[in-house]
């Protein structure tokens, strides 16, 4: 039964690595003007952010990942070169689970899908049921970031490789509007956040952490590569490469459904992997909400 007075919303939650702190913004901005969320899909960051809402645990991780330590995050990262990925992700995801707890998805409120590729069978898989943690381990298990995760016989891996936005399965929902949230925008626009000086401050020390880590590894931070694509490092073509793939992919897949409205995220707003500027995103994801329902 749908609340009086509250769209009841098919929420579809995309990829885009640390773009998707935006989601956060969205899901925000959404409740604040009284829509009804009764569904959520998402992939990767989507899931991650759609499993946390799900589960009631929204408002815990922002405040967590807005006042972390710079060099936690480097800790929680667990940054290392190996065989399978730049990331263990181990340790990040035991935080996760601190605050997701055992759940399954049956068990929630409203209804859940993370969606992940099978990269054996090379296929697109929904997970509907089960532990709500493995689901979102397997969808955010970025390539060369983040090791893969095995569910059963499936070797699963983040599922914005074979679908960036996944519409699909909120088609059989009983609801008002179905709002598509999607990270690969192509506008160029420049945000005005008003970030305070100990927020700055925070951004600034974390980003000195992270291009030293990076030079070490001879790899670059330099996000001017229209102009300087010499600089990048093999990490970084790895995943503008990724970047360049999904937002292929998620316009052929948009392209057979329809949804009732669209909030777009620039692809610029941010680097794919710059997981220190949460602050940031989310505040661009509340303005472009806020835009898109008018």
């Amino acid at each position: 039964m749908k609340t009086k007075n509250k769209k009841s919303v098919s929420l579809v939650l995309g990829s885009g690595g640390a773009r998707g702190y935006a989601h956060i913004g969205v899901i925000e901005t959404l409740l604040s003007k009284n829509y009804e969320i009764k569904s959520i899909s998402g992939t990767s960051m989507g899931a991650l952010i759609g499993g946390l809402y799900a589960c009631g645990k929204l408002e815990e991780f922002k405040q967590w990942v807005l006042t972390i330590d710079p060099l936690e995050i480097l800790k929680l990262l667990d940054l290392s070169f190996s065989k399978t990925g730049l990331i263990k992700g181990e340790k990040i995801f035991e935080k996760i689970e601190e605050l997701i707890g055992d759940i399954c998805i049956e068990d929630l409120d409203i209804s859940f899908t993370a969606v992940a590729s099978d990269i054996i069978k090379q296929k697109e898989v929904w997970i509907q049921k089960g532990k709500l943690i493995d689901a979102i381990r397997a969808s955010i298990a970025i390539p060369t970031m983040f090791t893969p995760k095995k569910i059963g016989a499936d070797f699963l891996v983040d599922g914005g490789i074979l679908n960036p936005l996944p519409v699909s399965p909120t088609i059989p929902d009983d609801t008002d509007l179905t709002i598509t949230v999607g990270l690969y925008s192509d506008s160029k626009k420049k945000y005005k956040i008003d970030m305070s000086k100990k927020e700055e401050k925070k951004l600034l020390k974390i980003n000195k952490k992270f291009l030293k880590f990076f030079k070490k590894n001879k790899d670059t931070k330099d996000t001017n590569l229209e102009s300087n694509p010499e600089n990048m490092g093999m990490y970084s073509i790895i995943w503008h490469t990724i970047d360049t793939m999904q937002n292929t992919i998620m316009k052929y897949k948009l392209a057979g459904h329809n949804t009732d409205i669209e909030i777009n995220i620039s692809k610029y707003a941010c680097e794919f992997y710059a997981f220190n500027e949460a602050y940031k995103m989310i505040e661009i994801g509340k303005i472009e909400a806020e835009e898109a329902l008018k």
